[in-house]
C-alpha cells in the first residue's frame, strides 16, 4: 500500500480534533435550564376610573431564585443626594415603604454590581421580590445567578417593560404586581448558528472520509489482483521449472546410502534405497516428495536458496518469495546445537559421567563448522 493510503487514520484523526477545537462550548443562557414568569401589572392612575393592566410574558426566575407566586406593590430607590438611584448598588440605597404596605417589590436596573448584592440589598429592606429590568434595550432577559440571597424571588424583565414600570413610579403612581411560575424551559445545547457549523463540520468529515475509504479499498484490491497474479506466474513458472529438473531412483550402492551423506534438508531424513530424488540445478538432493511442494512454493532451494527460475532460464526477472522461505540451514544447525547441550548437561550433573565417545566405524561427532548431524552411538556409565 502507498504511504498516503497508511497515512489516512491519522489526517481522518487529527481533522477530529481541529472541528472539536472549533466547536462552540454552548450558546451562553440558552445552555442553562430556567423558568419563565408570568407577570401581571396592574397601574391605578389617580382619576382614572378602571385601572391599567398588562401582563409581561418574557419574564424569567433567577437560577437560585424560589420558583414561587408572589404579589406585592411595586417600589423603586429613592434618590441619593438629588440623584436617582435605578441600579440598588450604592451602601445608601432606601426605599419609602407606605406604612399601609405589606408586601412590596422591589424594581432595579442591571448593571454596576453584581445580582446578589442588588437583590441582597433589596432583601435587606424587607422586599419579598426584586424585578431586575435589563440594561440592553435589543437583549432577552438571561437567567440570573445569586447564590446566598435566601427566599427572596428575583426575576428579570426586558428593559423596555422596566422603564415602563419605571415611568408610572417616577409620577408617583401605585403599580401593583403579580408573579407567577410560568413554563420550565428545558436547556438548549446549541444556538442556530452552531447547529449550522457543526452539521457543515460533519458533513465535511464525511465527504472526506468517504473519499479515504474509497481510495483504500481501490489500493488495496489493486494490490491484491497485482500479488494473486504474481502468485500464479510463480507458480506456473515453478511447474515448469520443477519439471526440467532431474530426478532418480537411489539404488542400492549409491552414495546417498552412506551413512555421512547429507540427509534431506526437508524432512531430515536419510536416504533409504528406492527413494526417489530431485537434484536441483545448485547439485542439492532432496527427496523428490518433499522439495516439490517447496519449489512450487518458493522457487528457491531451500539450502543454498538459489533461484531455480533463474538459473533454467524461466522467467528471469519474476521475483521468488526468498524473504519468506524456511532456513533449513540455520534449523539444522540448531538442532546439532541443541543435542551438543543435552550432553553438555548431562556431563555437569554430579551423579552422571560421560565416557568418551565410541563408534562403530563411523566418523566422531561433527563439529561446529557441519551442518548436519552424523549417527553414531553415545555410550553413557552411570558413576556414584
Amino acid at each position: 500500500m502507498s504511504g498516503a493510503a497508511r497515512a489516512g487514520p491519522a489526517r481522518l484523526a487529527a481533522l477530529a480534533l481541529l472541528t472539536c477545537s472549533l466547536w462552540p462550548a454552548r450558546a451562553d443562557n440558552a445552555s442553562q435550564e430556567y423558568y419563565t414568569a408570568l407577570i401581571n401589572v396592574t397601574v391605578q392612575e389617580p382619576g382614572r376610573g378602571a385601572p391599567l393592566t398588562f401582563r409581561i410574558d418574557r419574564g424569567r426566575y433567577g437560577l437560585d431564585s424560589p420558583k414561587a407566586e408572589v404579589r406585592g406593590q411595586v417600589l423603586a430607590p429613592l434618590p441619593i443626594h438629588g440623584v436617582a438611584d435605578h441600579l440598588g448598588c450604592d451602601p445608601q440605597t432606601r426605599f419609602f415603604v407606605p406604612p399601609n404596605i405589606k408586601q412590596w417589590i422591589a424594581l432595579l436596573q442591571r448593571g454596576n454590581c453584581t445580582f446578589k448584592e442588588k437583590i441582597s440589598r433589596a432583601a435587606f429592606h424587607n422586599a419579598v421580590a426584586v424585578v431586575i429590568y435589563n440594561n440592553k434595550s435589543k437583549e432577552e432577559p438571561v437567567t440570573m445567578t445569586h447564590p446566598g440571597t435566601g427566599d427572596i424571588i428575583a426575576v428579570m424583565i426586558t428593559e423596555l417593560r422596566g422603564k415602563d414600570i419605571l415611568s408610572y413610579l417616577e409620577k408617583n403612581i401605585s403599580v401593583q404586581m403579580t408573579i407567577a411560575v410560568g413554563t420550565r424551559m428545558p436547556p438548549k445545547n446549541f444556538s442556530r448558528g452552531s447547529l449550522v457549523f457543526v452539521s457543515i463540520s460533519f458533513i465535511v468529515l464525511m465527504i472526506i472520509s468517504s473519499a479515504w475509504l474509497i481510495f483504500y479499498f481501490i489500493q488495496k484490491i489493486r494490490y491484491t489482483n497485482a500479488r494473486d497474479r504474481n502468485q500464479r506466474r510463480l507458480g506456473d513458472a515453478a511447474k515448469k521449472a520443477i519439471s526440467k529438473l532431474t530426478t532418480r531412483t537411489v539404488k542400492k550402492g549409491d552414495k546417498e546410502t552412506e551413512p555421512d551423506f547429507d540427509h534431506c534438508a526437508v524432512c531430515i531424513e536419510s536416504y533409504k534405497q528406492n527413494d526417489v530424488v530431485r537434484i536441483l540445478p545448485c547439485k542439492h538432493v532432496f527427496h523428490k516428495s518433499c522439495v516439490d511442494p517447496w519449489l512450487s512454493e518458493h522457487c528457491t532451494c531451500p539450502m543454498c536458496k538459489l533461484n531455480i527460475l533463474k538459473a533454467l532460464g524461466i522467467v528471469p526477472n519474476l521475483p521468488c518469495t526468498d524473504n519468506v522461505a524456511f532456513d533449513m540451514e540455520r534449523l539444522t544447525r540448531s538442532q546439532a546445537v541443541n543435542r551438543r547441550s543435552a550432553l553438555g548437561d548431562l556431563a555437569s550433573d554430579n551423579s552422571l559421567g560421560l565416557e568418551p565417545l565410541r563408534t562403530s566405524g563411523i566418523s566422531p561427532l561433527p563439529q561446529d563448522g557441519e551442518l548436519t548431524p552424523r549417527t553414531g552411538e553415545i555410550n553413557i556409565a552411570v558413576t556414584r
